[in-house]
């Protein structure tokens, strides 16, 4: 009974770690002082959780065409903003502003984009999540 308990505890620990550390907030990866524009084709749109990914093929700083892996925030933020997994193809248009990573070129989180009808909607990215502020009860 002591040994099932024991494995159980310590897989439970290992899933809780694993599930923090897949959830990474903003500040882990991306960083806020490097804004970044693009105007570019969407070659790719994954509809997935926990994050929708965009795949853009646009210019960089040296105006060199790159393929840029863009993360959106998850299905549920971007349905409430708007989004919805047909509403944009391959072969699209769209301008992207957004948020560089602190590691990795041509990747970024997304702060909006500016759709082919003229639309412009939230990237759903973690840099928006304010958590309220907790109020004292009143009595």
């Amino acid at each position: 009974m002591k040994k099932q308990f024991s494995f159980i505890a310590v897989a439970t620990i290992l899933f809780l770690a694993a599930a923090t550390y897949a959830h990474h907030p903003f500040s882990a990866e991306y960083d806020w002082t490097k804004p970044v524009t693009l105007n570019g084709k969407i070659t790719k749109f994954e509809w997935t959780n926990p994050h929708v990914q965009m795949q853009v093929e646009a210019k960089d700083d040296s105006g060199q065409m790159k393929q840029w892996m863009l993360e959106m925030g998850n299905t549920t933020v971007l349905t409430k903003a708007g989004w919805n997994r047909t509403m944009v193809k391959n072969g699209d248009m769209v301008t992207v502003e957004g948020w560089m990573s602190k590691t990795q070129p041509n990747r970024a989180s997304v702060k909006s984009v500016k759709l082919p009808d003229g639309r412009e909607l939230s990237g759903g990215s973690s840099i928006m999540e304010i958590k309220p502020e907790k109020k004292p009860v009143s009595n």
